[in-house]
């Protein structure tokens, strides 16, 4: 292969120096609040999604609740190669390796792209049949089928976007991630108001305005991922490789990350199909609630992708002490963030339940009934958030995959199982099992962080570490 021409910009360069050398706690805000605004954003736009849902019919919130978590499975791919990948873009951003960098963003462009579609061929003409396969209720499937079908066009998409908030993530442009999403959330939001209200569409339509949403935020990343001759972070095609130097790392990382996502939105679907013995409205009410949560727990992922960078970054370039200055600094605002939000939720969750309830007094009680159990775990929640940030950025994604996978296949789905059969909870109980869930993975997230950071302590603490004076940048 010819030599791969990559170079630093002027701004990728200051950002660098700015990772490795100043105020960590500065950095970890500087990058971590525009991406806890993004996903804070995101949040916002599917609990506004829902409450359009709701106008339809309580049917259709159901709908959306249980199809998303199919979806969820399905884009666990691509959300797991860019976040693994990302973490070796980052690491060799920090290394000063600007031709490797160009050579992973390049051939994960490639990667997600081939893995999209082929999903799609694969999938897309048996959308019915996938859907018993997976135990979607038929009255959901009557309602939702189109919907989903339009919303896996979204996903290939949304794969390739995907890869681009990861590749902007990691050279420090969260602003730009958060502008872009201001420009979905309009495009998005406008358009499903004037399908439901206006048009009085049904689901189809939402999905639709999804697709033409994330079609205008693939537009702009063309356009930037191609912008700037020899720049270590746009696309060519010539430092396209499947080289095991370039891609095998990226694949190392990414697998449990793939792994941790797919059974994460697996085991929700699990959830959600034992909550229909209560009736197919607590699916709604599920959702709802998790909707909720949401707006507490998203921003805290946002400073956990962030901090998440910066901790790769820091490790590529031997400043060990920063990476546990990094984590630290997550692990406070994370804590904060989940105390605060989830405490004003709490304060006002009858007012937020009357904008999901569709007028229906019995769905009114179920939200209210599942989200007062599941807030009291957002700041365990905030703990999980800053541990993974620092596993990610360490490479440690069995860790990840483990933690994940024990949030719902230990702490959530047997303890469901327990509390349907052994108490007399009754609907209380799908929000009293995502309270032990969410608190259960804090405290195990916690025993693990520790374990990490006395062998990081041990290891690599003791390590020269680099000065940092001579950052290559040409």
């Amino acid at each position: 292969m010819a030599e791969i021409k990559a170079k630093l910009t002027g701004r990728d360069a200051r950002f660098l120096e700015r990772s490795l050398h100043a105020a960590t706690w500065k950095v970890v805000l500087s990058v971590g609040l525009p991406l806890a605004l993004y996903q804070g954003l995101n949040m916002l736009f599917t609990v506004l999604d829902t409450m359009m849902a709701s106008h339809i019919s309580k049917e259709s919130v159901s709908a959306v609740a249980y199809l998303s978590q199919l979806n969820l499975i399905l884009s666990a791919v691509g959300g797991g190669l860019a976040v693994g990948a990302g973490i070796q873009i980052s690491r060799a951003y920090g290394e000063g390796d600007f031709a490797m960098v160009r050579k992973r963003v390049s051939s994960l462009y490639v990667i997600c792209l081939a893995v999209g579609l082929a999903m799609l061929a694969l999938i897309l003409p048996f959308t019915n049949a996938f859907l018993r396969l997976a135990g979607t209720p038929d009255a959901l499937i009557a309602v939702g089928a189109r919907y989903f079908m339009v919303e896996m066009l979204v996903m290939v998409i949304t794969f390739l976007n995907n890869v681009y908030i990861a590749v902007e993530r990691s050279r420090g442009n969260s602003q730009r991630i958060m502008g872009l999403n201001f420009l979905v959330i309009g495009v998005k939001l406008s358009l499903t108001a004037y399908f439901v209200y206006v048009l009085q569409g049904d689901l189809v339509m939402i999905a639709v305005a999804s697709l033409v949403s994330q079609t205008a935020m693939f537009a702009f990343a063309l356009k930037n991922s191609f912008g700037g001759e020899d720049s270590a972070f746009s696309f060519s095609l010539a430092a396209v490789t499947m080289d095991a130097a370039t891609t095998k790392p990226m694949i190392t990382q990414s697998v449990p990350v793939i792994a941790e996502k797919a059974l994460f939105a697996f085991g929700k679907t699990v959830v959600n199909a034992m909550s229909t013995v209560y009736g197919p409205t607590l699916v709604g009410a599920m959702g709802v609630s998790n909707n909720l949560g949401g707006i507490t727990t998203n921003p805290q992922n946002g400073f956990q992708d962030g901090a998440a960078a910066i901790i790769s970054q820091n490790y590529g370039a031997g400043k060990y002490k920063r990476v546990l200055e990094a984590f630290y600094a997550a692990l406070a605002i994370n804590v904060v963030i989940g105390a605060v939000i989830s405490g004003l939720e709490l304060w006002q969750l009858d007012w937020l339940a009357r904008l999901f309830d569709s007028g229906s007094a019995d769905f009114h009680r179920e939200i209210v009934t599942v989200y007062r159990y599941e807030a009291l775990g957002a700041v365990p929640l905030g703990v999980n958030a800053a541990v993974l940030a620092l596993l990610y950025g360490l490479g440690k994604t069995r860790l990840t995959l483990l933690l994940n996978f024990a949030r719902v296949f230990v702490f959530r789905i047997p303890v469901f199982w327990f509390l349907q059969r052994c108490t007399q909870l009754g609907e209380a109980s799908a929000g009293v099992v995502m309270m032990v869930s969410n608190t259960a993975s804090g405290v195990l997230a916690a025993i693990i962080g520790l374990f990490v950071i006395r062998q990081f302590r041990k290891n690599d603490l003791p390590r020269h570490e680099h000065d940092g004076e001579g950052i290559e940048v040409g």
